[in-house]
């Protein structure tokens, strides 16, 4: 083989950067012997695999199709010197995307076991909306994503973690705290504050009621979940959040739930990774501690 490690670590880290001298800085190297590294392994290839925009790099085709490619390689590579240097084999650094709910509720319990039962990985942590997850493990951002709700790109493997549901609440002086059931038209007179677009928890509430109300009186949205709450616990608005988000909220009698028959919005929380890239053995450890926590924590959805 004419191509080396070095090489293909280059490659990569230009792949993940999109800049030869980001890339170079991760990497410790000059900027003019990572573009000739670059150079060399292109021309080894017979190949481009990135295509210039001015400082920017883009991948072509050839470069998409080694990237995943190139990244078994290099694991593998790590993981052969970690065995020989008396390392253990589940060590390193990988890098986890979640969605607002499980990052606030349950990624941390996750973080505390590996912490304590596999000290040598480190988690990198990236918390955005469900969509921002999947384009982040789609692009490499993320080695494992947990996302609200389904992913139904076809790039994208999928694994149940565990379930839980959205409800829609209001504050307990709000007229329909009183109601033993909320219906339909109530719905569609009030006001409501909710996630933006893109939000796991939109997605599911959207799908739910759009054949139910057609036109839903939408005041704001917002990202953040406990600027939310407290619109709701100081005003006149209804929102819908996971019930984990608000259940510490109810307990205290600031929010309460509303029976609204009509909707049921139970939903999954799910591991997600690329289908195309090969079993890592520290994403495999993550989703089996994580479904192994669930296991202990029977009553927390």
């Amino acid at each position: 083989m004419r191509y080396s490690l070095k090489q293909l670590a280059v490659f990569d880290a230009v792949a993940d950067s999109g800049s030869v001298s980001q890339a170079a800085e991760k990497l410790s190297l000059t900027q003019s012997a990572t573009s000739m590294s670059l150079a060399q392994l292109e021309k080894m290839l017979g190949h481009p695999l990135f295509e210039r925009q001015g400082k920017m790099m883009t991948l072509t085709h050839w470069g998409m199709w080694l990237r995943p490619k190139a990244k078994k390689l290099l694991q593998d590579a790590q993981q052969i010197e970690y065995g020989f240097h008396g390392q253990h084999l589940l060590s390193g650094e990988i890098k986890l995307g979640a969605s607002q709910t499980p990052a606030e509720h349950l990624v941390p319990d996750l973080i505390s076991i590996i912490d304590n039962d596999f000290p040598e990985i480190r988690i990198k942590l990236g918390v955005q909306s469900t969509d921002s997850i999947i384009n982040g493990v789609l692009d490499y951002q993320y080695d494992l994503g947990i996302i609200e709700g389904r992913c139904d790109d076809n790039r994208i493997a999928q694994e149940v973690w565990c379930r839980d549901h959205l409800t829609v609440i209001a504050a307990s002086h709000h007229p329909f705290a009183q109601c033993k059931q909320v219906s339909l038209a109530q719905l569609e007179q009030a006001k409501w504050v909710l996630r933006e677009h893109g939000s796991g928890t939109r997605k599911i509430f959207d799908s739910s009621i759009h054949h139910l109300i057609s036109d839903l009186d939408v005041w704001r949205e917002y990202e953040h979940v406990p600027v939310l709450r407290s619109m709701v616990a100081n005003g006149p608005y209804l929102t819908c959040l996971p019930y984990l988000d608000v259940e510490q909220f109810i307990e205290q009698g600031q929010l309460v739930t509303l029976n609204v028959p009509e909707l049921n919005m139970e939903r999954t929380l799910s591991f997600i990774w690329r289908i195309d890239m090969v079993e890592n053995p520290l994403a495999e450890c993550l989703k089996r501690e994580g479904l192994r926590m669930m296991k202990s924590k029977p009553n927390v959805l």
